[in-house]
């Protein structure tokens, strides 16, 4: 079993910033897959971004050039820096480890951006 608890949301305005946070457990982090998802007010759950063990990474189009993934494995963390935010970015935001097949959930962060 992997606990996944993200930290990091809050309320920010239109052009603003927010880095999440999330903390995985586990002694063999560094071989998980990981990723951001979000889930906007009345929509389903979304990509947002992913990154292998190895470091490599993926956007959504929406969070291309605007948001980064980024690990640490010696902390067993995973962040997600968000820049120039927008209203449509509004969402909870949901850290996912996969274990190398079993996939875990955290219970989400909300984002909120409003002026």
């Amino acid at each position: 079993q992997v606990q996944i608890v993200e930290s990091g949301g809050g309320l920010v305005q239109p052009g603003g910033s927010l880095r999440l946070s999330c903390a995985a457990s586990g002694s063999r982090f560094s071989i998980y897959f990981l990723g951001w998802y979000r889930q906007p007010p009345g929509k389903q759950r979304e990509l947002v971004a992913t990154i292998t063990s190895g470091g490599s990474t993926d956007y959504a189009d929406s969070a291309k050039g605007r948001f980064t993934i980024s690990r640490d494995n010696a902390k067993n963390m995973v962040y997600l820096q968000m820049n120039s935010l927008k209203p449509e970015d509004t969402a909870v935001y949901y850290c996912y480890a996969r274990v190398p097949i079993v996939g875990y959930w955290g219970q989400g962060t909300q984002v909120t951006v409003s002026s």
